[in-house]
């Protein structure tokens, strides 16, 4: 009785296997700044490339007392061999926020700087040589961390943190129709599963996705600490949330919106808890490397090889036929300014 299903497993695996065989990975120039960022925001405008904002530790390194600083720089890329310049500023020194490209513009939505958590929600479009900045309607809180991604023309935004500190997250999840005449935010059902951040989110077809992310509880000490977690959840218009199968482990802070190549959602990167206090930390091995893939169709889970500079904390953004990582975090605190990309191999 057992046959068909060791059958269908080793099916599905050789399924996997050969998607993960079939990406190619391919290195673009990397970012001016010699340490890069963790959390810009990123997307396509005027056929180029845009990254900006996010944080880093310009000075020390947070376990010798170095201070995190956010930025405010925007950089473009024209092409995949040409020279990141910079094109102008985002309003205010920014990161940690969802990023989408609709319409041959970058939406920004909500994030943080070094005081606050954010509401705003502002277009960012290369045009005439020119970067424009034009202010959307902001959320109805503030919001860092969260997960987003586009769904035709709705952008759909969901838990992270209200406030700084780390003391509580949310499962909060809004959509704002930008193809209305006056779009506004609608507030969704509250996602069923923990209050979390730091989960990746993604879009298929008609529907939304939330996966991973940590939650914020009380430990045996009566302090607050990250959960790690390995839920995933699918939010459609009239269906509502409904969970999927469980990651096989973890995944915080993974590229997002994460990529779906060939009815794959591919999480690549990211944390899975594995290395948490690790000492000394200058001498951390970084994050893990695996690739995990979601087979949409079977609503199956299987890790499906490795990513070769494995990163957490960035976003993810479709640059002609490929997929862009920029910047992010290579292990904690340590950020890195390359710039990677992915395409199905033909």
């Amino acid at each position: 009785m057992f046959r068909p299903l060791l059958i269908l497993n080793l099916m599905t695996s050789s399924v996997f296997a050969a998607e993960n065989a079939s990406l190619d990975w391919k290195q673009l120039p990397s970012l001016p700044d010699p340490l890069g960022f963790a959390a810009p925001f990123a997307g396509v405008s005027g056929g180029a490339l845009i990254v900006a904002g996010g944080a880093n530790f310009p000075d020390k390194m947070p376990w010798e007392g170095g201070k995190k600083v956010w930025h405010d720089n925007v950089w473009l890329l024209k092409r995949p061999n040409g020279a990141w310049r910079e094109v102008g500023k985002l309003p205010r020194p920014l990161g940690y926020g969802v990023c989408v490209t609709h319409r041959d513009s970058v939406l920004c939505v909500g994030g943080s700087d070094s005081e606050r958590h954010y509401a705003d929600a502002f277009r960012l479009t290369w045009n005439g040589g020119k970067l424009l900045t034009e202010t959307l309607p902001s959320l109805p809180t503030p919001l860092s961390g969260g997960s987003g991604a586009l769904v035709n023309d709705t952008l759909f935004v969901a838990c992270g943190a209200e406030q700084p500190g780390e003391q509580s997250a949310t499962n909060r999840a809004f959509a704002l129709d930008l193809s209305a005449s006056k779009p506004a935010w609608r507030e969704l059902p509250p996602l069923p599963g923990k209050p979390r951040m730091l989960a990746a989110g993604s879009a298929h077809g008609d529907a939304f996705y939330v996966i991973g992310g940590v939650a914020l509880e009380a430990n045996n000490e009566g302090k607050i600490a990250r959960v790690y977690l390995r839920e995933a959840w699918r939010y459609k218009d009239g269906q509502g949330w409904q969970r999927i199968a469980d990651l096989p482990k973890p995944s915080v802070a993974a590229a997002s919106p994460a990529p779906v190549i060939a009815g794959r959602l591919l999480l690549l990167g990211g944390d899975d808890g594995s290395r948490v206090g690790f000492q000394p930390l200058d001498r951390h091995p970084g994050f893990p490397d695996a690739l995990i893939a979601y087979d949409v169709a079977r609503n199956v889970w299987r890790e499906a090889g490795n990513v070769p500079a494995p990163r957490a904390t960035l976003p993810c953004i479709q640059w002609n036929e490929r997929y862009v990582l920029p910047s992010g975090e290579s292990r904690p605190g340590v950020r890195s300014p390359e710039v990677w990309s992915i395409t199905q191999r033909q």
